[in-house]
């Protein structure tokens, strides 16, 4: 599977990539949270927060990466 020319430009501009970016790091943040817990700094975090928020972007995610994105021309 060859990559597209200009992959470097859809890389920096694409939101879907973005928001896979932004899902990576809730999930990160997800997965250190009962290190946080143990320790008493979260207490007042809701569980399951990170979970629903990385669902949401991963949903927003695939939405944008099939509607076209002005800023990438093609």
């Amino acid at each position: 599977m060859p990559l597209k020319h200009d992959w470097k430009r859809i890389l920096l501009r694409a939101w879907s990539i973005r928001l896979m970016v932004l899902a990576a790091i809730l999930s990160g943040l997800e997965a250190a949270l009962p290190f946080g817990h143990n320790l008493g700094w979260l207490d007042w975090l809701p569980g399951g927060l990170f979970a629903l928020l990385t669902f949401a972007v991963v949903a927003a995610a695939f939405v944008s990466r099939i509607v076209a994105q002005k800023n990438l021309g093609d």
